[in-house]
């Protein structure tokens, strides 16, 4: 596999999935992004552990790697874990902070595409936030304009009442 089809968007975005209410990538999957063993992600990692807080990057624990595991194992073509270690979990910012540990071009270039493709996924998630608001304002009008409708037909039934009410009335004054 080439490099442009092992970092096509469909690729990496496949990779990212919602774990602890974040989205993230796993050592698993961006050993195959880099080109390294995930040891050597994981040992690059550790050699700098201080470039990556529990907001950057996260150990799975085995609930979360066996609910997960349907979702992941869907995407892993059959590669699936290695179950001595559980998989770390980057996030957006841990994704990023791998830049500055591994160096390679291909590391650099890697990182770019993520990068892009995180914030085209946090685009669409703000885009549909955003419609979803729009759908409830319009629903709230229409909500609005149904209790509209019905006040003007009880007004029609009540001005219909009347009339019928007029009409038996004795009418005086003129008559021609």
């Amino acid at each position: 596999m080439d490099d442009q089809s092992l970092l096509s968007e469909e690729t990496v975005s496949n990779k990212i999935y919602f774990i602890r209410n974040q989205k993230v990538m796993l050592d698993s999957d961006l050993d195959l992004l880099y080109g390294i063993e995930t040891k050597r992600l994981n040992e690059q990692v550790k050699r700098n552990i201080s470039r990556f807080p529990e907001d950057f990057m996260f150990q799975l624990t085995e609930v979360e790697y066996n609910s997960s595991r349907s979702q992941i194992a869907t995407l892993k073509n059959g590669r699936g874990f290695n179950l001595k270690y559980l998989p770390f979990a980057f996030t957006e910012h841990g994704v990023l902070m791998l830049s500055s540990v591994l160096k390679s071009d291909k590391a650099i270039q890697t990182n770019i595409q993520i990068m892009r493709i995180f914030t085209k996924v946090r685009q669409m998630l703000l885009d549909t936030t955003e419609m979803k608001i729009d759908i409830l304002q319009i629903q709230k009008k229409l909500e609005n304009h149904d209790k509209n409708i019905e006040l003007v037909f009880s007004y029609l039934d009540e001005l219909t009442e009347k009339k019928e009410d007029e009409s038996e009335r004795v009418k005086i004054g003129y008559k021609k």
